[in-house]
């Protein structure tokens, strides 16, 4: 594994260097296994580590490829760890979207445009005053999800995704189990809508504290 290792952070370096760019093709394994010193079983373990979290693309028959390195492509690797969560984690990705989602609100607030608007009301109205908990909680996740891409921030977009989906269990239990959920859920959708309209950053950022923080509340409680 410490071979292995060293490969890893010599093709990192190569590319952190600028020496390997995004879209670029390797060299050859034997050519780059003799420029950086490695064995070819060292180099293809390494190759093979960093194809898995999408810094490097195999092409079989064609070469290894450099990837885009866009932020959504190597944040699919922690979307990929995070499916491996335990129930006893829950709270702490709720922690974490608690930090990082009110935030992305806050920025959407500043930048959402009317269409975004209206697809956001159109998406809350589609509901209807009784949605059922599966319903609600499907819209809740593309709800948030388009209010955090209208941020701008491809980053943040990426990592929110990837920490929505060990909370939407919690989500769905606590519609089913606690009296005002459904009401409670529309009511705080609706209030984060009308912030971004009037374009108050803090009044969004609030409102999203306080919805992630209900769920996070009812969680601690249940417990």
């Amino acid at each position: 594994m410490a071979v292995t290792d060293e490969a890893i952070e010599k093709i990192k370096g190569m590319i952190v260097s600028g020496a390997l760019r995004p879209g670029d093709r390797l060299p050859k394994e034997s050519e780059l296994a003799a420029e950086l010193g490695l064995s070819r079983n060292s180099l293809r373990e390494a190759v093979r580590a960093l194809s898995l979290i999408r810094i490097l693309d195999v092409r079989q028959g064609d070469g290894t490829y450099v990837t885009s390195l866009d932020p959504q492509l190597l944040l699919e690797a922690m979307s990929f760890v995070v499916d491996f969560h335990r129930d006893d984690t829950v709270l702490e990705f709720l922690a974490v979207r608690r930090i990082l989602e009110p935030a992305a609100t806050a920025m959407a607030a500043g930048r959402i445009g009317p269409a975004e608007l209206d697809a956001l009301e159109n998406l809350l109205a589609a509901l209807g005053p009784s949605p059922s908990v599966e319903e609600l909680v499907a819209c809740d996740l593309d709800f948030h999800r388009r209010i955090v891409a209208a941020s701008g921030n491809s980053v943040l977009c990426s990592l929110l995704d990837g920490l929505s989906g060990p909370t939407t269990r919690a989500r769905v239990w606590r519609g089913l189990t606690q009296k005002d959920a459904v009401s409670r859920t529309l009511t705080e959708h609706r209030a984060i809508l009308g912030a971004l309209r009037d374009r108050d950053a803090e009044a969004a950022r609030a409102w999203a504290t306080v919805h992630i923080a209900s769920v996070e509340q009812w969680l601690r409680a249940s417990r």
